[in-house]
């Protein structure tokens, strides 16, 4: 069968939808059954440590769904003494990530290659400490959940460049994460609680067999086809951060087994593949602000191809080289990217400080401000936030501060 053809337009929205953005959001109170939807449609939440405006793992749901209780989602993703029982665990999948339990045992293949694809720290405590990662089993065992503090060994000086200086107690423990061995039973204020991966994960999970590197990867391909909707093969591997060669072997296999459907897309250079079941709306109505790490927008090839949105995540940028700002968000308005805006949460005033906002060059700024004024009013109120501030930075500024005084 000969590639089909499709506009760009039509792959936009395609991707849209698969991503959940090709339904309106709840109109009365969101439950578990909404969030839970989300999550798998999505396939992961990834997570990440800053919090200047949020929790990652907070905003994509957020962006579907609108005001959510975020208890709710805690509740699925730890253990818990009420009827609601964990249904999603941490792992690396793209990078640090939230993952249904069904995935964890997808990804053994990755557990089993520790020793030679973890970070080189982690490598290094496993080939030349090998007692204190015996050590740290033996006290997880004993007393978890635990810790990194519980493992404290004196660090290094943090050397020029060095993101982390992690203790070697905390590098074991990663190492062990890493390895499958161990696992996150919950978090405190961010921190990991780390506990054998027996006592975290339910026994069905841990009992089942572990799949052929080939068939999880098979698995992790349709996640990602079904996620994206219509893709490259970079996009499709990079979903699950599949090794490139092992990306270009599974999407061959899915195609040639008639799974995966080869499309050529208008101004795509790469061929495209299609999830055979993806929905195709005529339009999109969506209006959403998009965390930097929201499968819609983390690979920036994808960006650029569906949305001519060029994005860059400028929280390692030194100050003075960002052009947009430290925490910015896309902001998603029908079917384009519209704007992005450098987002704080100032707890202590109680405002949602917009430091800057920009309107893209074929956007219009009378046009983007009053429903950017609105999505940003919905997010302070979600979190507890009194109401919204705007500094005069970015082209987008005075009119979303002229809106949100009207609004």
């Amino acid at each position: 069968m000969p590639p089909a053809d499709l506009s760009a337009a039509a792959a936009r929205r395609i991707a849209l939808a698969a991503q959940g953005f090709g339904q309106p959001r709840p109109a009365g109170p969101v439950t578990a059954r909404h969030i839970r939807k989300v999550v798998d449609t999505m396939g992961l939440l990834q997570l990440d440590s800053v919090n200047v405006l949020c929790r990652s793992h907070y905003l994509p749901v957020f962006a579907r769904l609108g005001h959510y209780p975020r208890e709710i989602l805690d509740r699925l993703t730890a253990h818990t003494a009420g009827r609601m029982q964990r249904e999603y665990v941490e792992y690396w999948a793209h990078e640090a990530s939230l993952i249904p339990l069904a995935t964890h045992p997808l990804l053994r293949w990755r557990m089993a290659r520790a020793a030679d694809e973890s970070w080189g720290g982690m490598q290094r405590v496993a080939r030349e400490h090998p007692q204190l990662l015996a050590e740290v089993r033996r006290l997880i065992a004993e007393h978890g959940p635990i810790r990194s503090a519980d493992v404290s060994i004196e660090r290094e000086a943090k050397k020029p460049g060095q993101m982390w200086n992690w203790h070697a107690g905390k590098v074991a423990l990663e190492y062990l994460f890493w390895a499958g061995e161990v696992g996150a039973a919950r978090r405190v204020n961010f921190e990991r609680r780390y506990d054998l991966i027996e006592r975290v994960l339910p026994a069905a999970i841990v009992d089942q067999p572990t799949p052929a590197r080939e068939d999880a990867q098979r698995e992790l391909v349709r996640i990602a086809a079904r996620a994206y909707g219509v893709a490259t093969e970079p996009d499709l591997g990079d979903y699950f951060r599949l090794p490139r060669a092992d990306s270009k072997q599974r999407v061959a296999e899915l195609v040639e087994a008639g799974e995966l459907q080869p499309v050529t897309v208008a101004g795509w250079q790469a061929p495209g593949y299609l999830w055979p079941d993806a929905r195709r709306p005529r339009r999109v109505q969506a209006r959403a602000l998009l965390s930097p790490f929201d499968p819609l927008v983390w690979f920036r090839d994808r960006a650029k191809r569906l949305f001519g949105f060029h994005y860059r995540i400028e929280i390692y940028t030194p100050a003075a080289q960002r052009v947009h700002g430290y925490y910015v968000l896309p902001f998603l308005l029908g079917e384009t990217l519209v704007g992005r805006v450098d987002l704080k949460s100032d707890r202590q005033a109680g405002v949602l400080q917009v430091q800057s906002a920009w309107a893209e060059p074929d956007a219009h700024p009378d046009e983007v401000a009053p429903e950017l004024a609105q999505e940003l009013a919905e997010l302070a109120g979600w979190l507890d936030l009194d109401g919204v501030r705007v500094t005069d930075r970015g082209d987008l500024a005075p009119a979303l501060a002229a809106a949100l005084r009207h609004g």
